[in-house]
């Protein structure tokens, strides 16, 4: 029975390892067809008029190399006069994404929701009420956010833009009210990839499958549902590096778990959609080096206003000896549950990220890295489940800035 209940997390590392492989993956395929559609969208140009595409229908195209082969894609104004026999449906992309990404927090965070998803001294909450929270903000964010796109607002798309990020700023700060800092990003992005997925599934796929039944029955395609569609592959477009960097930040312990953490994502995605829409401009020819600038300044006023303090000088004639003992005393009780060779803490088969404090050399070549998540940033122990006091993050300040003998 303890070889079976050792053996649990363990398979769980191996799960969480491959979904992880399969979510960054697909994430990549779906990207890349978003990034690649809108340059060419942005970058096709009209046929000549009268010109025999002119007669086609052809709305624009674009010659390219690549791979050492010329291509020549052309985009019609609603749709061909006859359906080709072979039509590539990009969908899947979008779906095996978002499976596995599901998959991953279930893996990650809903198995494990008391060490992943809670912090006592954010709230108190169950591991049932963490995950339903999350959950919940899954669900609201695309009912909340379809719900303005089909609204007036849904046409005007400066406010519509900003009202949205606002929308997700208020989510951030929730789920940092509610969560740790940690699971807070993480279902930010979750919230984000839900509606990217569902504007696929709910009405980009479905309106081509219209347009497609339509030239099916010998008539003509509505183009409304191309300018659906083409309205939520832009959306999903903008949210592309927002998301991405969440995808992240679970490595940056000093963006989430900062005591404004919701502020600094808030930032760091203004960043991010500045420097998309210059790209989406430069691709139609415009070259607006202001949206990088201003992407640029927003993410070094984020790393100014996050910077770490200096460190306080120690005590004069502290006996390094002493203060090492008090350290490994420390550790030994705050840490090692996780960090050992062999952890004792449910969820964990191996060391998080291979770091462990079993003997006193661990714990001085990762002196550095100590003071930064246990002092600067109090990211650990995570959530605090060992319940590491003040004046333990202060005795190991103290040994640190004596020169952590």
């Amino acid at each position: 029975m303890e070889v079976f209940g050792y053996l649990i997390p363990y398979g769980l590392e191996w799960l969480n390892l491959l979904v992880r492989w399969l979510h960054i993956i697909t994430g990549i395929a779906w990207i890349g067809a978003s990034f690649y559609f809108v340059w060419l969208d942005n970058s096709i140009r009209p046929p000549a008029p009268g010109s025999d595409l002119a007669k086609k229908g052809v709305m624009g195209e674009l010659w390219a190399v690549h791979g050492g082969g010329f291509y020549n894609p052309q985009k019609y104004l609603v749709a061909p006069a006859e359906l080709p026999k072979e039509l590539h449906w990009f969908k899947w992309e979008a779906y095996s994404t978002w499976l596995s990404g599901f998959a991953l927090l279930t893996i990650a965070y809903y198995f494990n929701a008391q060490a992943m998803m809670i912090d006592k001294s954010v709230a108190d909450l169950t591991s049932l009420q963490a995950v339903g929270v999350g959950l919940g903000f899954l669900v609201a964010g695309w009912i909340v956010y379809d719900l303005l796109c089909r609204s007036p607002l849904g046409r005007h798309d400066l406010w519509f833009g900003v009202v949205v990020f606002v929308l997700l700023v208020a989510a951030a700060w929730a789920l940092t009210h509610l969560l740790s800092g940690r699971a807070a990003y993480i279902h930010v992005g979750a919230m984000i990839g839900t509606i990217m997925v569902a504007n696929v599934a709910m009405l980009i796929i479905p309106g081509q499958r219209k347009m497609v039944s339509a030239m099916q029955a010998g008539g003509k395609p509505d183009p409304i549902h191309g300018l659906r569609a083409k309205q939520r592959s832009v959306h999903n477009n903008y949210f592309t590096l927002p998301v991405l960097f969440i995808m992240i930040s679970n490595h940056y312990a000093m963006t989430y778990q900062h005591a404004h953490a919701w502020l600094v994502l808030a930032f760091i995605m203004a960043a991010g959609v500045f420097i998309r829409h210059f790209f989406n401009l430069r691709h139609k020819g415009r070259v607006e080096w202001r949206y990088p600038a201003i992407g640029v300044a927003l993410l070094l006023a984020v790393a100014i206003a996050i910077a770490p303090p200096r460190p306080a000088a120690s005590a004069a004639g502290a006996d390094p000896a002493a203060q090492f003992a008090q350290v490994k005393a420390i550790m030994d009780q705050r840490c090692l549950s996780c960090h050992s060779a062999k952890p004792t803490q449910p969820g964990f088969a191996t060391a998080p990220a291979g770091v462990m404090f079993d003997t006193p050399d661990q714990i001085h070549q990762r002196a550095a890295q100590i003071h930064k998540q246990v002092v600067e940033l109090k990211a650990m122990p995570i959530g605090n489940l060992t319940n590491m006091t003040d004046a333990e993050r202060g005795q190991i300040a103290a040994w640190f800035a004596a020169g952590a003998k």
